[in-house]
């Protein structure tokens, strides 16, 4: 290439990114009069900054559109809901809260509930879920006699969560939650590699809409799991479990597949590298064509997905 050539490439390469970088993050309607950021702000992403440094993301992040939030006080021991608790503080009122709780039982889950509202410095949450919900062991637990369900409900009657919800990382868990709780929404790994190679997914999305359950996506950039004996902190990803989609041309095929799922949002994963790149190309996002699906389905053949049916 031509120095000329180069520095028209380099330059037009810039003017997009800027253009990407002003564009806001579009919105799709969750439940009633409710619309989302179809990119969600996970507390993880603002977990070892110093606090300004996390007042600076959550403002920025708000600034370009979003306003889903979503923490859980299983976050860095707290971390996660004490930082974005602070740095919510002057937009609490502009935004959609989540948190979650994995106690399975009413009391320890009233106990967590009072524990994150406080932390997070308000009164009620928009959402509150079932976390990691994996077993049928939870399922019961949670759905019997003196379990977190009880929590839940009476929480909703007093004012202080408005939508039920539970995020699940098994198939025959979620369907069972579904069958058998009214839930608002469910939050599941949506993810291309899992459907490709792992049946892990499609049942759920097609059963919550079924229901008319509201569908928002965990794990829309995982790719596979880390190789055995992998040291995190040598990886530059040392917040994610899994090996993240870092590379910006399969993370666009990624995002695109999880979000023209007819799902409401996808939260990226919590390393803050990533999830800048997802807010970029979230906000031009376009829904993938049949043969784009396909063809991205297809390339997953030699991988191993996070999670199967």
């Amino acid at each position: 290439m031509q120095r000329r050539d180069f520095l028209k490439s380099a330059v037009a390469g810039g003017m997009a990114s800027r253009a990407a970088a002003a564009r806001p993050i579009p919105r799709r309607r969750y439940r009633d009069d409710v619309a989302l950021s179809i990119i969600g702000f996970g507390g993880i992403v603002i977990v070892g900054m110093e606090q300004s440094e996390a007042d600076r993301r959550v403002k920025a992040s708000f600034d370009r559109g979003v306003n889903y939030f979503d923490v859980a006080p299983s976050y860095w021991d707290g971390e996660a809901e004490l930082k974005l608790g602070l740095a919510l503080r002057p937009l609490r009122d502009k935004v959609f809260l989540a948190c979650k709780t994995q106690k399975r039982d009413a009391a320890g889950a009233r106990t967590e509930l009072e524990q994150s509202l406080q932390r997070l410095h308000t009164d009620r949450f928009d959402l509150y879920q079932f976390h990691a919900v994996t077993s049928m062991k939870d399922v019961e637990q949670i759905l019997g006699p003196g379990g977190a369900a009880e929590t839940f409900l009476k929480a909703r009657q007093e004012g202080k969560v408005r939508y039920l919800g539970c995020s699940a990382h098994s198939v025959e868990a979620a369907l069972a939650m579904m069958d058998r709780f009214a839930l608002d929404s469910i939050l599941f790994p949506f993810n291309f590699v899992c459907y490709g190679q792992g049946n892990f997914g499609p049942q759920v999305l097609a059963r919550a809409k079924e229901k008319g359950v509201a569908r928002l996506a965990l794990k829309a950039l995982a790719h596979t799991p880390w190789p055995k004996g992998t040291n995190r902190k040598e990886t530059g990803h040392p917040k994610c479990w899994y090996k993240p989609v870092a590379d910006p041309a399969l993370a666009r095929q990624a995002l695109r597949f999880t979000l023209s799922e007819d799902i409401t949002a996808a939260i990226p994963p919590g390393d803050e590298k990533i999830y800048e790149m997802a807010l970029d190309l979230a906000a031009g996002f376009k829904p993938l064509s049949t043969g784009e699906r396909e063809k991205l389905l297809a390339s997953t053949a030699s991988l191993d997905p996070i999670f199967r049916a």
